[in-house]
């Protein structure tokens, strides 16, 4: 490790041996520096002060190698050496000052330093930092390390606060800080930061880089309130030296006391075994030792009454003393007497009531329980049919409205049409499609809140900037503030009112401002507050209730001249008329006319129109459903895929006979219907199977699509359908007399159907069926493993729905089979008893006979 130069022989060298001579006497370094300062002529011209050795100090730890000047002292000119201007550095080694940037390995060994050491023992701790003090430690400590220091960004909230307390304990961040709840060092730092910012917003000047961020070759002045710097790649060895002191002073975890301690213990144990061993070798010789005892300071609870109060001597009287002895009754002492009865036990008991009373209700009255129990009120009260009152308009009333808005519209469009562009015209069509005073108002904008923190951080910029008050004149103009508490007056952001800014009246069209006579609310126009459902009176028709005064009688013969006159000059003014009309009936006329008449009095429930209405597309559907196949009407499985090579080519030799020809023509309806249910309706739960090597496999929709393209599907009638199920019938009389057979049973259908299906192979290997006797012996084998595989599928898959169904049986019938059990076994014990008594039974009646026929023979030999 790099050791710091002596700074007495510095001293020495600037001629500062008056001030530092009482304290480097005896040392060699300083020897020297005096030998050299006596060959000195001239005496220093001032005494070297603290400050220029600080300063010294600072500028040698820069690395100064040249004439420089610090603090107004040149330490290269002879008012220093006292001779040539020489380098400094090359006159002294280079010194070590303990500051700077921390590290990130610093940093970590600070952290563990304080684990052990606590935060009384800076100077233990700084002794594993080489390069910090013992102040720079705690500073760093209590201003970046300590886990309870906020680092995230400041909030609003906060930053109010902030620049309150500051203006109620100017300069007092060591009092504002704790309050905030951030660092005395985060508070400065962010007030200068807001009234730099405040600053800028008056100057309006752009944001530029921060003036107190660091340039290149600055030294950070408070280096303990900033992120630690990453540790290099390759440390010097005074930095590896200081990591692995560390590593072992902080491993050390006990320290010479704890030592010294555990020896002393040991010691004390070794001499007790010593003396045990000791006394049981005498014991064993025959000597005994009796043991010293200590005497115990204090009062022996063994030997001794405690606070014994002796009587006095003589006869007295010890009445007082006798008492009754009552009979304790420990059984009501328990916790659970001293507590009461809890709240569950008592809710328990009457639960266990209520189920005894419905049990006995159950018993004596079924049907009234089983109501209470139920809550249904289907035994008293039945549902009655929902009657809704018939509405004020009909249907047919709203019809008649709609078609006369239409006609109205198609009659204006038509005069457009034409250019009849009169005021007449425009005055008799007017458009009533939309009411432009049912506008509703929109809802404002919430007013612009202040920036609080800005004003704040403005006022401080004002106070600080303020001028004497010798020159006068008016104050600084400061936003409004308030000292009503420690921490600021939030500002409350509220939707506006929008009933209190609605005015009262609303003013007539024409007439802006002013106050409607009458005291009535005035039409409404558009971009005001409607106040009732609008009259859309574009022919003027109804009067101005605002302005109409009706008990003046004058004022009512005024406006029954000025409404006359009015409707005399509008007709006037009217276009001549035009006889070329042309009426044109709806397209829904006739099926009308053909709907049968209906009581207008009469209003059908909705819940029966929509009955109606699903029972129509019931029946519907089940006639849809008939003009289906029947497969698809039993919903049984189909193919997925259709074999088409099932037909037989067209061009054979030799030719088709009439039996094999209408043969082919079944097997081509059935293939057409086929891609027809297939594409129309497929069976969602069959299996899609992989696609064959053949032509006659694989087919998807747009192959179906593009079959029925060729071999259209043709769909029969209900009518046909009859003829040809009758022909049917009749071709299997025809061939149950030829054969004379009857009606087959379902045995010997059956067995037909077995036979039939016996023959027939599935080849998985081609995946495609064939007859069986055609196969051989190595597709049998495939088709049986197949078989056997599907089956084993079919095994494991029912296996495991009967173990779902056997876990839910039992846990519902659990109770039931245990209880079972338990009944079986009591009525097995009861069977054996009666067995046994039985026996037993037997025996006595076997022994009585016994002794009846002895008795007399007894008797006899007794006599």
């Amino acid at each position: 490790m790099r050791r710091a130069p002596n700074l007495c022989s510095i001293a020495h060298a600037q001629g500062a041996q008056p001030l530092l001579h009482r304290a480097c006497a005896g040392r060699p370094t300083c020897s020297i520096a005096h030998r050299a300062c006596a060959r000195t002529a001239l005496p220093p011209p001032r005494a070297f002060t603290a400050l220029r050795l600080r300063t010294v100090q600072a500028a040698l730890a820069r690395g100064w190698a040249g004439p420089a000047t610090a603090s107004g002292f040149p330490f290269a000119s002879p008012l220093f050496l006292r001779r040539k201007s020489i380098p400094f550095a090359a006159k002294m080694p280079r010194i070590m000052i303990k500051g700077g940037v921390w590290r990130n390995t610093e940093d970590e060994i600070l952290k563990a330093a304080v684990m052990k050491y606590g935060k009384n023992q800076w100077s233990r701790i700084a002794s594993l930092l080489h390069r910090k003090s013992a102040k720079q430690c705690k500073a760093r400590w209590y201003e970046w390390l300590d886990p309870s220091i906020k680092k995230t960004e400041w909030s609003r909230e906060e930053e109010e606060k902030l620049l309150h307390l500051a203006k109620l304990m100017p300069t007092q961040w060591r009092t504002i800080a704790p309050i905030i709840g951030r660092t005395a060092a985060q508070c400065l730092e962010h007030y200068e930061f807001l009234l730099d910012k405040a600053a800028q917003r008056d100057n309006e000047e752009e944001t530029a880089d921060d003036p107190r961020k660091l340039k290149p070759g600055e030294i950070d002045p408070n280096p303990e309130t900033k992120p630690a710097r990453p540790d290099p790649i390759d440390m010097d060895e005074d930095e590896l030296e200081m990591l692995s002191e560390a590593r072992a002073r902080l491993a050390n975890t006990q320290g010479k006391k704890a030592k010294r301690k555990a020896r002393e213990k040991q010691l004390e144990e070794a001499r007790r075994l010593a003396a045990l061993q000791k006394r049981r070798e005498l014991r064993a010789a025959g000597i005994e030792i009796q043991k010293k005892r200590k005497k115990k300071r204090g009062v022996d609870y063994n030997a001794e009454i405690p606070f014994e109060k002796k009587p006095a001597p003589g006869f007295y009287d010890t009445s007082e003393e006798n008492y009754q002895i009552l009979d304790a009754d420990f059984r009501k002492l328990r916790q659970q007497d001293l507590d009461g009865e809890l709240r569950s036990e008592r809710e328990g008991r009457e639960r266990k009531k209520d189920k005894q009373h419905m049990k006995r209700k159950k018993e004596s009255d079924l049907p009234s329980a089983i109501l209470q129990t139920s809550g249904v009120s289907e035994f008293t009260k039945k549902r009655s049919k929902l009657v809704l009152p018939a509405p004020q308009i009909s249907d047919i009333e709203l019809e008649e409205v709609v078609k006369v808005g239409q006609a109205s519209e198609i009659a204006r469009q038509t005069a457009e049409e034409s250019g009849i562009t009169n005021s007449a015209s425009s005055t008799l069509l007017s458009e009533y499609s939309v009411t432009n005073s049912s506008i509703a108002l929109r809802t404002p904008k919430t007013p612009a809140a202040q920036d609080r923190i800005l004003q704040e951080a403005q006022n401080l910029m004002a106070l600080t900037n303020v001028d004497t008050p010798l020159k006068g004149g008016l104050n600084t103009p400061l936003h409004e503030s308030d000292f009503s508490g420690v921490t600021p007056q939030r500002q409350v952001v509220q939707t506006p009112n929008t009933v209190l800014s609605t005015p009262f009246r609303t003013p007539s069209q024409g007439q802006e401002g002013l106050t409607p006579r009458g005291g009535l609310t005035p039409k409404p126009v558009a971009g005001t507050t409607p106040g009732r459902t609008p009259l859309r009176d574009k022919l003027n028709i109804n009067p101005e209730e605002g302005m109409a005064d009706y008990s003046d009688p004058s004022y009512a013969k005024q406006m029954e001249r000025e409404s006359r006159e009015h409707l005399r000059l509008g007709l006037m003014s009217l276009p001549a008329p035009k006889n070329d009309f042309e009426i044109v009936l709806p397209e829904n006329a006739e099926k009308e006319l053909e709907e049968p008449e209906v009581d207008e009095a009469f209003v059908e429930d909705t819940a029966d129109i929509e009955a109606r209405k699903q029972a129509l597309r019931d029946a519907e559907r089940a006639k849809e459903l008939k003009r289906m196949h029947k497969a698809v009407q039993k919903n049984l499985p189909r193919p997925s895929e259709v074999n088409e090579t099932v037909l037989r080519p067209v061009n054979v030799e030799p030719p088709l006979t009439d039996l094999q020809r209408s043969e082919e023509l079944i097997k081509k309806e059935m293939i057409t219907m086929l891609h027809f249910d297939l594409l129309h309706h497929p069976f969602g739960e069959q299996p899609t199977g992989k696609k064959g090597k053949g032509p006659g496999f694989g087919t998807n929709n747009a192959e179906h699509m593009a079959y029925l393209e060729q071999n259209p599907y043709e769909k029969f009638s209900k009518e046909d359908l009859k003829k040809a199920q009758d022909l049917l019938a009749q071709e299997m009389e025809v061939v149950k007399q030829g054969m004379g057979h009857g009606e087959l049973s379902s045995e010997a259908y059956n067995q037909v159907w077995e036979e039939c299906y016996s023959q027939v192979l599935y080849l998985p290997g081609q995946s495609r069926y064939t007859r069986a006797n055609l196969a051989s012996k190595k597709d049998r084998i495939e088709s049986l493993e197949k078989r056997l595989e599907i089956n084993r599928g079919h095994m494991t898959t029912e296996a495991k729905r009967a173990a779902k169904m056997e876990k839910k049986l039992k846990i519902l019938l659990g109770g039931y089979q245990s209880r079972a059990m338990g009944l079986i076994k009591q009525l097995n014990d009861l069977w054996d008893q009666i067995e046994q008594a039985h026996l037993e039974l037997r025996t006595f009646e076997e022994l009585k006979k016994h002794e009846d026929a002895a008795i007399p023979r007894r008797l006899e030999i007794c006599r």
